[in-house]
């Protein structure tokens, strides 16, 4: 039976959802949410999206673009004043400037208004026409903890404490479990003692998700992106180890509990209901190859992380007021990025890596109501192709700018010289892929590339690995 408090929480959701589509009758808008975990190019996809639509670049897929119906796509003071706006101007300088690096990662949440004047060719409704993009952009991280939302503390326990002890993640976690073992968790409540464990338990979240780990799943999404939350107390809890019977009042896994329990409900679902519920449509940006890289058991994880992300699309859905209220997103696009990386040969092979990486996640969203697609792409496409000969073998090559301090056959390169890359291929059969059997696809890291400057001495369009088919996948009906 439904508390009272998740009542309020589904009207209030409700009020909003029902409030946004009203506006949209008088001004055609759609809100795409755009996420993924760390270093998956988030800020990279949303400036190379906005920028190919002001500069008019070829998008072939893309069919309002490549018909020549977009007559104007222009920046506008955002909705949200209460939310950051998206850098677009600095990012774009960044990428293009003569020191072009790529920008900053998503650390929280923003928007940006994108106002795209078109002609229609839809029978009765052709003519000029106006459509309002609002983008969301916000970390990946967040996303996965709408799941704590349905997640009792002692289950968030359980499975976290689990994933620690696990074979690959006990090492970066060992300061942590040692510390956890100093704990009496039905002991008296220590404010000292739950700053140091809260302290490493986030240091293990950290360092699991870099190199060469790489790990995905990782809730709570604050301890690694806290954004304005930074130093405060929400912060500070962790995992325990409970034995099943009731929790003593005052006892430090009381304190953990309801500090758990304030994160869900100060942090998760003014999230959901502010922001999360309502978007139209999502795009998921997901760096599969760094977990292949990683290995299986990175690729398992990341394979957990996708499944939490579309098991996020119900959270607060599931009430006596969700079924009222037609959901939101009605689509979903997950999109491998990165596929500059490798060879043109193997970026089919890629996006068919991800369709088995979702394939779990897509059968659990059927019921939804929601399109689920996936897709390859390079938001910047940093490198060109070559053939190379070796001998009498002919190799298909990639050619770009290393960033400072990459490796190459035992050559570091210094972020200025150009280098030939073997990047390898992924194998026809995406499972062995993910299993292990076949050998990884081992990539370097390449500068952003030099673009041109047009005639009115602003960066030309940016080079790109189907941008626009992802276009079409999220807007396309809305230009039609």
């Amino acid at each position: 039976m439904p508390s009272f408090s998740d009542l309020t929480f589904d009207l209030t959701v409700a009020a909003r959802s029902l409030a946004d589509r009203v506006a949209d009758v008088a001004n055609p808008t759609l809100r795409l949410g755009v996420t993924g975990l760390s270093r998956s190019g988030k800020t990279v996809f949303i400036t190379a999206l906005v920028h190919a639509l002001r500069r008019q670049a070829r998008l072939p897929v893309f069919r309002a673009a490549a018909q020549g119906r977009i007559t104007r796509a222009s920046l506008a003071p955002q909705p949200d004043d209460a939310v950051p706006r998206f850098a677009f101007e600095d990012h774009l300088a960044a990428l293009t400037g003569d020191d072009r690096h790529w920008p900053a990662s998503t650390s929280r949440i923003a928007e940006l208004r994108l106002e795209i004047a078109f002609e229609s060719a839809a029978g009765w409704r052709s003519g000029s026409r106006m459509l309002t993009l609002d983008i969301v952009d916000y970390p990946g991280e967040w996303l996965l903890d709408l799941a704590l939302l349905d997640k009792p503390f002692a289950d968030w326990c359980r499975e976290t404490l689990t994933a620690c002890r696990s074979p690959h993640r006990a090492g970066v976690s060992a300061a942590f479990l040692e510390a956890l073992a100093g704990i009496d968790p039905k002991g008296p409540a220590d404010e000292t003692a739950a700053r140091v464990l809260a302290d490493r338990f986030r240091e293990s979240l950290v360092a699991a998700r870099q190199e060469p780990l790489s790990f995905s799943a990782l809730p709570p999404g604050r301890f690694l992106m806290p954004g304005d939350l930074q130093g405060s107390p929400a912060l500070t809890f962790a995992p325990v180890d409970l034995d099943g019977s009731a929790i003593p009042s005052g006892s430090f896994a009381a304190m953990m509990e309801r500090r758990y329990e304030s994160y869900r409900e100060h942090v998760v679902r003014p999230f959901f209901r502010d922001h999360f519920a309502r978007l139209d449509r999502q795009i998921v940006l997901v760096d599969a190859l760094a977990a292949l890289n990683a290995g299986p058991a990175a690729v398992a994880d990341l394979q957990a992380a996708l499944e939490a992300v579309l098991s996020a699309f119900r959270t607060g859905r599931n009430s006596i007021l969700s079924s009222l209220f037609r959901p939101r997103i009605d689509r979903v696009l997950f999109a491998a990025t990165k596929a500059d990386h490798l060879h043109h040969t193997s970026h089919d092979r890629l996006e068919a890596v991800l369709e088995l990486l979702v394939e779990r996640a897509r059968a659990r969203a059927a019921g939804l109501g929601a399109r689920v697609d996936t897709v390859a792409l390079a938001s910047v496409r940093a490198t060109r192709e070559v053939r190379l000969n070796e001998g009498r073998q002919a190799l298909d090559a990639i050619v770009g700018t290393p960033l400072a301090g990459e490796v190459i056959a035992g050559e570091t390169f210094d972020g200025r010289a150009e280098a030939a890359v073997f990047p390898g291929e992924l194998p026809d059969d995406p499972a062995a892929a993910l299993n292990g059997t076949a050998a990884g696809v081992r990539f370097v890291r390449f500068r952003p590339p030099k673009v041109a400057l047009a005639s009115d001495g602003l960066p030309g369009p940016l080079p790109h690995i189907r941008l626009d088919r992802a276009l079409e996948f999220l807007a396309g009906d809305r230009l039609a």
